[in-house]
């Protein structure tokens, strides 16, 4: 496809995040087609999108001659089978997270891009959001020294599920993130936590991971706290720095602190307090920020990465739900 022409893109699902992913595709790509089993969204999106064919058919959608991607934002068991049908129809996906519940799932769907040509982008909205994209900037030059820690809070009061736990419902966020940073894979995960208001559903969940460099990172997991908490530490040698999404303006913050041995004193550790500084970050909307991503992939081509980091995040939750199973 020539970087002049538009990606026709074809949505299923149009619930609450994919109202969202459908504003922002109709703005970066040609939206050809909408598709949801409920009558009612069907009815509203067609006031909202005239210009996109309706069904609630998702064969109907997939046999259309103006479609070259599929974006799925439908509920997370649907996203492999709606994704392996989509790239067997020989069509680009755009998948939200996590594209598979399943390791196996992942890498067949990964084969089958591989194969056909295709473009599988998963979700993961908080790898284009530019206080991750400036945290990455840090890490990778060095300016806060050999990273030890990184950990994540993600809590709320609410939304309380019944249909997936705190780690499925939040952790994906955080866990795309710590490997995104780091660049590992993961050497030991363990996970516990305790569901109080469902039977089996946990309602929060503490998470650890180590990998090979000895790095650790750490993910507290709730909807049964009083505090709104979005908030990622990366702990370095030489400095820390803290992504907060809940602040509006300073969403980093760079201390210039850390623990330190002077040759003077006789091998005892001291800290060190030295400048806090918040750098200044696109406003750039992450969603538009992603959405354009995937249309350029598809226009002028790609490496796979995307797909292959979404792989290692269906892997953590995979380690982590076993470790959590066990507990």
């Amino acid at each position: 496809m020539s970087s002049e022409a538009q990606l026709r893109v074809g949505q299923v699902g149009l619930g609450y995040w994919g109202r969202n992913l459908a504003r922002v595709f109709d703005d970066v790509a040609d939206l050809t087609w909408l598709c949801d089993t409920s009558e009612a969204l069907r009815t509203e999106f067609a006031n909202r999108h005239p210009n996109a064919q309706i069904t609630g058919d998702f064969e109907e959608l997939l046999a259309a001659d103006d479609v070259d991607a599929v974006v799925i934002a439908t509920p997370v068991p649907t996203h492999y089978p709606l994704a392996r049908a989509s790239l067997e129809a020989g069509l680009h996906v755009f998948v939200e997270k996590p594209p598979a519940m399943r390791v196996a799932e992942m890498e067949e769907l990964i084969a089958l891009a591989e194969a056909r040509g295709l473009v599988l982008m998963p979700g993961h909205l908080l790898l284009y959001h530019p206080a991750v994209q400036k945290m990455k900037e840090l890490v990778d030059d060095g300016d806060l020294g050999e990273v030890l820690v990184v950990y994540g809070n993600r809590q709320n009061l609410g939304k309380i599920r019944k249909d997936e736990n705190a780690l499925w419902s939040l952790g994906v966020h955080d866990l795309s993130v710590i490997l995104y940073l780091i660049g590992e894979e993961i050497a030991e995960a363990a996970a516990h936590g305790h569901a109080f208001l469902t039977e089996g559903v946990e309602d929060v969940v503490f998470c650890y991971l180590r990998f090979p460099s000895g790095k650790i990172a750490h993910m507290h997991l709730s909807w049964l706290d009083p505090h709104k908490m979005r908030r990622l530490t990366v702990v370095g040698r030489d400095k820390m720095a803290v992504f907060d999404d809940m602040e509006l303006d300073r969403k980093i913050t760079v201390y210039d602190k850390a623990p330190e041995q002077p040759a003077d004193n006789y091998g005892e550790w001291r800290t060190r307090s030295g400048d806090i500084f918040s750098p200044k970050l696109s406003n750039a909307e992450p969603l538009k920020l992603e959405c354009q991503h995937f249309v350029r992939l598809v226009q002028e081509g790609w490496d796979g990465r995307e797909m292959r980091d979404g792989l290692e995040v269906v892997r953590a939750l995979e380690l982590l739900t076993a470790s959590l199973r066990s507990d």
